[in-house]
C-alpha cells in the first residue's frame, strides 16, 4: 500500500529532522522512519475502521429511539438499509482488519462527535437519499454506495482532513494518498471472499521495504559527499540563499540516482522536482533540475553512471 512516492516523502521528512534536531543517531532516525510508515499504514485501517463505526453508531440511534418512551411509528420501523448493508457487515468481520486494530490499538473510541459529523454528512447527502430509495436490493449497491460515499464525501470535506491531520502529526501528507488506497480497496471487495477478503499489504514487496530503508542510509551516510557536489555545481548560486528543504531533495534525489541502477533518472528527478514544488518554494522545482541535470551529465561524463 505504501508506494514509493509516500515512501520518498517521509525520507525526506525524517532527514530533515534528522538535521534540525542536532540528535544524529542514524538508528533513532531510521527507527523514526519505520514508525512514520507504520502510521500510514495505520491511517489506512483507520479509514476503513471509520466505514464500520459510522455504521454502529446509526444503529445505536435507531435502537435508542426504538426504545425511547412513546416512539412514533417511524421510529418503531425505521429503513434499516444504511446499517444492514452488506459490504460493512463483511468489512466488520474481516479477519485481517481484525488483526490490525487488535495489534496497534486503533480505535475511533475518543471521536464520538467526529464520528456522529461524518455520520451527518453522509445522512444528509444525496447520495444517501438515493441508496435507501434503490430497488436493487444487492450486495453491489451496498458497496457501491460506499464507494460512492467515500469518494464524493470523505475524500473531499475539509472537515475531515484537518480532523486526521489534528489527531496524528504523521497523516499531515499522508491523508490524499492512502484515501486512494482505501478507494481501490473497496472496489476490489468481492461478496464471496466473505471475512478473509484480503486487504492490502504494508509494502507491495520486500522490495520497497529494502527501498525505503537503503534510501534514507544511503542519503545520511553520503550527504557529504553528495553535498560536495551539489556545491560545485551552484557556482553561480549563493549558498546561504539556497533553502535547506532544497538541498536535501537534492541530496536524497542523488541517493536514489547512484544507488537505484534500476530506476531510470528521468524518474527520479521528476519525483524529485513535483515533491520540491509541493515542499518547498515555488522556483524550487527548476532550481533542482538544473542542479542535477548538471550533476547527471558529468557523472555520465565520468563514466561513473551506468544508467540512463
Amino acid at each position: 500500500m505504501i508506494n514509493r512516492i509516500l515512501i520518498r516523502i517521509k525520507v525526506l521528512q525524517i532527514i530533515y529532522a534528522y538535521y534540525q534536531n542536532g540528535n544524529k543517531d542514524l538508528k533513532t532516525a531510521e527507527k523514526e522512519l519505520l514508525f512514520s510508515l507504520q502510521k500510514s499504514y495505520d491511517l489506512y485501517h483507520y479509514f476503513l475502521l471509520l466505514l464500520i463505526e459510522v455504521t454502529n453508531l446509526q444503529r445505536r440511534i435507531l435502537d435508542n429511539r426504538r426504545h425511547k418512551y412513546r416512539p412514533t411509528e417511524e421510529e418503531l420501523n425505521p429503513n434499516t438499509r444504511f446499517i444492514d448493508n452488506r459490504f460493512i457487515a463483511q468489512l466488520e468481520k474481516n479477519v485481517e482488519l481484525s488483526n490490525q486494530i487488535s495489534q496497534n490499538g486503533l480505535s475511533w473510541n475518543n471521536d464520538q462527535e467526529f464520528i456522529k459529523n461524518v455520520l451527518e454528512l453522509i445522512l444528509n447527502s444525496d447520495i444517501y437519499q438515493a441508496y435507501i430509495s434503490n430497488e436493487n436490493d444487492s450486495y453491489e449497491t451496498d458497496k457501491d454506495f460506499w464507494r460512492q460515499i467515500f469518494k464524493k464525501i470523505v475524500c473531499t470535506n475539509e472537515m475531515i482532513e484537518e480532523y486526521l491531520e489534528d489527531k496524528s502529526i504523521y497523516w499531515n501528507d499522508d491523508i490524499e494518498i492512502v484515501e486512494t488506497f482505501t478507494l481501490k480497496t473497496i472496489k476490489k471487495f468481492e461478496e464471496g471472499r466473505g471475512e478473509l477478503q484480503p486487504l492490502l499489504p504494508m509494502f507491495k514487496d520486500e522490495e520497497d521495504r529494502e527501498f525505503a530503508i537503503s534510501l534514507f542510509r544511503q542519503s545520511l551516510l553520503k550527504g557529504v559527499e553528495y553535498r560536495e557536489c551539489i556545491a560545485r555545481h551552484m557556482k553561480n548560486w549563493e549558498a546561504e540563499r539556497i533553502a535547506n528543504m532544497d538541498l536535501i531533495i537534492m541530496q536524497v534525489a542523488l541517493a536514489e540516482i547512484t544507488s537505484f541502477t534500476t530506476i531510470p533518472v528521468n524518474v527520479t528527478l521528476n519525483e524529485y522536482i513535483d515533491i520540491a514544488k509541493y515542499y518547498s518554494t515555488p522556483k524550487s522545482g527548476t532550481f533542482i533540475n538544473g542542479i542535477l541535470d548538471s550533476i547527471v551529465s558529468e557523472l555520465k561524463k565520468e563514466n561513473l553512471l551506468f544508467k540512463d
